[in-house]
């Protein structure tokens, strides 16, 4: 398919394994028209196209040929064609038709019209999708070549070497859930990997862990290399990983939660290209972490993430309110919950919420709210038959204008008093994944009713609209019978 790009980006080469991030990318080739339009390749000069083990089953699906155009007096790029040809790639892949309708193919050759490119600005396109084939061996290469022309621009020519990879290393399928992590405490995982191929890791193998969302790598092996704020590693081992063997790290890896970090998630892969990635700067200081013999069994997934979960909680308490008026009436009670926090939800889905059962002889008949200037009747869920609750998350669009997170949440609802109910209440209960005090959740919602007023006809509404309607016909027939005597 075709994207637009900016000329800044350096696309990394982009398969689904950790080979193709740290696959090592060349810089982008461009013409030499100083007097015009300059056309810019930027395309890798190295790709990994896919492990040697998985063969014709391979897929490589998200190869992108992304061309720029410089900023430059010159203008726009008119009418811009790339021709990609896969000649270069027979005996390690196959290739076949891809892009987004504007690619026509004769062969191995594909030709795509990218159409008029502004200046300083690009297009990307996916000219071709690639299968792998069979008996190929880790190293096994190929090229693919390309060539971009303009009707007002010198030609550009690029080549990419792409290179079958290693092993396919698998990790461990489940790895459990780390509770009760209180932040700052350092917790460990012990990564391990499989080789369940024919295929030795013959330049060793590497190691990243990925620890997002609230979580920090603690630990700083000599043989690791880390991304400034501690949240990634690479590290490389010299073991030659042998068919069906697997391993583990011969010490755990250690890490820790954030301040008012609730929850996280740390995962990790093995792969056995062997390449630095150029975005993990910093080394570390400690002893060299090594590997160890281990069982195999468990070992079939490509990644594997442990999910932890720290003490931290995130309190609700219900905000509670009288329905008070007279049976007939429908009033409005102002309900909701407050955050103590002190951990904050990481995103609307996880926020929770708070479940209305409304009091006997009362029937909530709305909760009205307004989202982008449009308004509706229901913030939450319509009542339930039975006892009538009403499900309220807070996460949901009826809430956005509302919500206040680290504060009170409320809004109104729209109580109709059907009958008076001696002693009769409601209850408001919170929720939410990480409230760990469930002793303040729950909340009466108290009914005051008054009976109904005594009919009076002076009072209705209706009457003095039917009198009004009588005299008016009245004073126009008393009109007629003058206007006829005249």
């Amino acid at each position: 398919m075709r994207h637009r790009i900016r000329i800044t980006r350096r696309p990394a080469a982009l398969t689904a394994t950790l080979a193709a991030l740290l696959a090592t990318a060349s810089g982008p080739a461009a013409a030499d028209d100083t007097g015009g339009v300059l056309l810019k390749l930027e395309t890798p000069g190295t790709h990994l196209l896919y492990h040697a083990d998985e063969g014709a089953d391979a897929r490589v699906e998200d190869f992108p040929v992304p061309v720029a155009v410089a900023p430059s007096a010159g203008g726009d790029a008119r009418d811009v064609e790339v021709v990609v040809d896969t000649t270069g790639l027979k005996g390690v892949a196959v290739a076949e038709p891809g892009g987004a309708g504007n690619c026509v193919h004769k062969g191995p050759v594909f030709t795509c019209a990218y159409g008029d490119v502004q200046n300083g600005d690009g297009e990307s396109n996916i000219p071709f999708l690639l299968r792998g084939v069979d008996g190929v061996a880790p190293g096994d290469s190929g090229t693919v070549t390309y060539r971009v022309t303009a009707a007002n621009a010198s030609p550009v020519t690029g080549l990419t070497r792409m290179t079958v990879g290693g092993p396919t290393l698998h990790t461990p399928e489940q790895a459990g859930t780390v509770t009760g992590a209180a932040p700052g405490t350092p917790q460990t995982v012990t990564p391990a990997f499989a080789n369940r191929s024919r295929f030795t890791a013959s330049e060793g193998v590497a190691l990243l862990l990925t620890a997002p969302e609230g979580l920090r790598l603690t630990s700083r092996p000599a043989n690791c290399r880390f991304t400034t704020d501690s949240t990634s590693a690479w590290c490389r081992f010299a073991t030659e990983a042998g068919p069906d063997t697997a391993y583990r790290t011969s010490s755990p890896v250690r890490f820790t939660a954030e301040a008012g970090q609730l929850s996280g998630t740390l995962s990790y892969r093995w792969s056995a290209e062997t390449t630095a990635p150029a975005d993990h700067p910093e080394r570390g200081d400690e002893a060299p972490l090594k590997l160890t013999r281990t069982s195999a069994t468990g070992l079939t997934a490509d990644r594997t993430e442990v999910h932890v979960e720290t003490t931290v909680q995130a309190d609700y308490e219900p905000v509670t309110a009288t329905v008070r008026g007279r049976v007939g009436d429908t009033v409005t009670v102002r309900l909701g919950l407050r955050d103590h926090g002190p951990g904050r939800l990481p995103g609307t889905e996880t926020m929770g919420g708070f479940q209305v059962i409304p009091p006997d002889g009362t029937t909530v008949t709305s909760v009205p709210y307004s989202f982008e200037g449009d308004d509706s009747d229901w913030a939450c869920e319509r009542p339930r038959r039975g006892d009538g609750a009403v499900d309220c998350a807070i996460g949901d669009d009826g809430f956005y204008e509302v919500r206040h997170e680290g504060g009170t949440t409320v809004i109104g609802f729209r109580v109709r008093i059907d009958r008076r109910v001696p002693g009769a209440h409601g209850t408001i209960r919170t929720y939410n994944p990480y409230d760990r005090t469930p002793g303040n959740d729950t909340a009466t919602i108290p009914l005051a009713a008054s009976p109904a007023l005594p009919y009076r006809p002076y009072r209705d509404p209706l009457v003095w609209s039917a009198l009004g309607a009588g005299a008016a016909a009245v004073a126009g027939l008393v009109i007629r019978r003058r206007r006829r005597r005249v």
